[in-house]
């Protein structure tokens, strides 16, 4: 079947799979004792498959691993890159503070060990998609070095057909827990002049192990939640901490004038069955002004 239009919008244009904090550990031990950080990892890769999506690229945005063990690192590249070539879609791996730089450039990358900042720029069929490395060796709070940020602004000195969009760890947002604004991205204000004037559309982060979103220099950021473990919001900001629950992933959507961000939660849970491909089928084959009377129009209102 044609894609049919049903509403105002064209369809998307670029799809990306936005993921975070999967904190592997060498030989798979519980991290904290409780968390089975490859089981989390599986289950999220197996349901990103399930959509019967082909995204154009798939991100990672920081803390691949736990520790930086180059065990771990190799066991993720072994667990993502048969996804990722059934789905044809690139990996676009982003540093965390939990990484070590050389570690992951030599087990993970396939190149020389270097403390070098791990970053990249990907065309996606005319969306530029730029790879920061916020991560300062031996530190948990996050930086850019000058040395990066001139980088960002020769990569940006021309604009992308479709824009930028930017990959990093540390989301350069305010948090409402004291723990992450402790180990915030430092001297957001030296980004924020490199990003003026560019063609940025959209930051991804993570770090947080929450879904939350806001904006930075007037460009809207969205943080992925972990695949790994989450913070259990529901309590006093002072007193949150990890849970096994609530791992999600982001689907990006990019059209011409704006940009997505929609959580999927990695659950198993009971699904309704009214919405098909057969009833959606169905609605395609009928007139616009068909469709809102089959699905838009409530039924008569019966008097009390």
């Amino acid at each position: 079947m044609d894609a049919v239009q049903f509403g105002q919008h064209a369809p998307y244009r670029r799809l990306i799979v936005h993921l975070s904090d999967t904190h592997l550990l060498a030989g798979n031990p519980p991290l904290g004792g409780v968390y089975d950080t490859a089981s989390g990892l599986a289950r999220t890769l197996a349901a990103v498959e399930d959509l019967g999506v082909r995204p154009d690229a798939i991100v990672f945005t920081g803390d691949l691993t736990d520790l930086g063990e180059p065990e771990a690192y190799r066991a993720l590249k072994a667990a993502v890159d048969p996804v990722a070539a059934r789905l044809g879609a690139p990996v676009v791996w982003v540093a965390g503070n939990h990484d070590e730089r050389p570690a992951l450039h030599e087990a993970l990358l396939g190149e020389t060990p270097t403390e070098r900042p791990v970053t990249g720029v990907w065309d996606l069929g005319g969306l530029r998609l730029v790879a920061l490395d916020t991560s300062v060796p031996g530190w948990h709070h996050g930086d850019l070095d000058d040395a990066q940020l001139a980088w960002l602004s020769d990569v940006l000195a021309e604009p992308a057909p479709l824009g930028t969009i930017l990959a990093m760890h540390h989301p350069p947002l305010p948090s409402h827990l004291p723990v992450f604004d402790i180990l915030e991205l430092r001297d957001q204000p030296r980004l924020a002049r490199v990003l003026a004037g560019t063609d940025v559309r959209a930051i991804l982060a993570g770090h947080l192990h929450y879904s939350t979103s806001g904006t930075f220099a007037g460009i809207p950021v969205s943080v992925s939640a972990a695949t790994c473990y989450t913070m259990n919001l529901a309590r006093p900001a002072a007193s949150v901490n990890g849970m096994d629950a609530g791992q999600s992933f982001q689907l990006v959507h990019v059209w011409d004038d704006t940009i997505t961000h929609a959580t999927v939660p990695v659950v198993d849970a009971p699904t309704g069955g009214f919405f098909t491909a057969e009833w959606v089928a169905r609605m395609a084959g009928l007139s616009p002004q068909e469709r809102l009377d089959a699905f838009s129009r409530k039924p008569p209102r019966v008097p009390a």
